[in-house]
């Protein structure tokens, strides 16, 4: 895999559903001039991020859902019913 596809990939809501907790993470490390103490926060809510979509993914794995990883529109609605981000 090239870096461009892959830097695509990882850019694609579709199949990375927390890329504003990626974009805020570095945000903030920019802000900081790289001080990730400074950071913790944001870099605390990826990581919630991706263990709770993860979480997500597993279970449609199993219960035989495809794709594994909800559409940016089917997280959208997850979220909605959930009534915001539980992370």
């Amino acid at each position: 895999m090239s870096a461009k596809s892959s830097a695509r990939k990882v850019r694609n809501e579709d199949i990375n559903p927390c890329i504003e907790e990626s974009d805020g993470s570095q945000k903030c490390l920019n802000m900081y001039n790289y001080d990730k103490s400074m950071c913790s926060a944001y870099f605390q809510r990826y990581k919630n991020c991706r263990k709770y979509w993860h979480g997500v993914m597993v279970q449609r794995r199993r219960d035989g859902v495809k794709p594994d990883m909800p559409t940016a529109e089917e997280r959208e609605q997850i979220l909605a019913a959930l009534g915001g981000k539980p992370y």
